[in-house]
């Protein structure tokens, strides 16, 4: 079946970002919404990988994008470089600020980055019910209406966030017949997902990947490398015993299933090939 986002599945992707809070605090060390960094004497010392920016407030931008407009604001006035950050939810699911609050609906936040240079796209437009904005884009390149934002949420899907005043977007879209178009996946029940639960290591790497269901009953891994972690991703099912991360077809996970259950995990694709095995009995 099709992955068309509903309102529900909108809502759902949306507290992806809400859902990685606590993901974001362990990043960042401390209690998300904590102050600022301050600039002069009293500036933070340099983090790993400076000069790049500091992976912790990107993480945190993109993920406050999509509910605290508060944040964003402290965050952005504080580091004007952040309006344009990107941050990888894992596999290489890229946001940025701008693409965290168009798909949910943050008009407010989302005026707030255009104001301050973030960088307009068409998921944006959408959202934002710039009709004419999004008819010229799919005037000028055709199939554009089919392009696929953060974790694969369709174009039609980002209108729908922008409600009322996104009306005309939303008709106009909806007249393409193929705007609200997702991945094609398959459903799995409750009782046919469990066969997929389990911990996961890759020899002595370090490496780990926890497969579970999350409080919406839906499959997602956690992968921990020693070095950073990416948690409740949602992986979506296509197909013997095969998944890809949510907004990431190109990777793949394969289990391999004995006895009702999985005894191992190969991750493929555009990622280092791995094979775990199972560790929890």
């Amino acid at each position: 079946m099709s992955m068309n986002a509903s309102r529900r599945d909108l809502l759902r992707a949306g507290t992806q970002g809400t859902a990685a809070i606590a993901a974001l605090a362990w990043l960042s060390g401390s209690p998300v919404g904590a102050d600022p960094p301050v600039n002069g004497a009293d500036a933070r010392k340099p983090w790993p990988g400076f000069p790049r920016q500091d992976p912790k407030l990107v993480a945190e931008v993109v993920g406050v994008s999509h509910f605290n407009e508060q944040r964003v604001k402290e965050l952005v006035t504080s580091c004007p470089e952040l309006v344009n950050a990107w941050w990888d939810w894992g596999f290489g699911d890229w946001e940025s600020p701008l693409g965290a609050a168009s798909h949910v609906g943050q008009r407010g936040i989302a005026e707030f980055l255009l104001a301050h240079g973030a960088r307009i796209d068409i998921f944006a437009a959408a959202m934002l019910g710039y009709t004419d904005v999004v008819k010229a884009l799919v005037v000028a390149k055709p199939g554009i209406q089919r392009t696929l934002g953060p974790h694969g949420i369709p174009l039609l899907a980002h209108a729908k966030a922008g409600g009322t005043h996104a009306a005309d977007t939303i008709a106009y879209l909806e007249s393409l017949g193929d705007a609200g178009t997702g991945l094609e996946v398959t459903q799995l029940s409750a009782a046919e997902q469990t066969r997929y639960i389990g911990t996961f290591a890759c020899g002595q790497s370090g490496l780990k990947l926890v497969s579970r269901l999350n409080d919406s009953g839906q499959l997602v891994v956690d992968v921990e490398t020693g070095e950073s972690r990416s948690n409740n991703r949602m992986i979506r099912f296509v197909g013997n015993d095969e998944f890809f991360p949510s907004g990431v077809p190109s990777v793949r996970l394969r289990f391999v299933v004995e006895e009702g259950r999985a005894t191992s995990v190969a991750i493929r694709g555009s990622v280092p090939e791995l094979t775990l095995v199972r560790i929890d009995g």
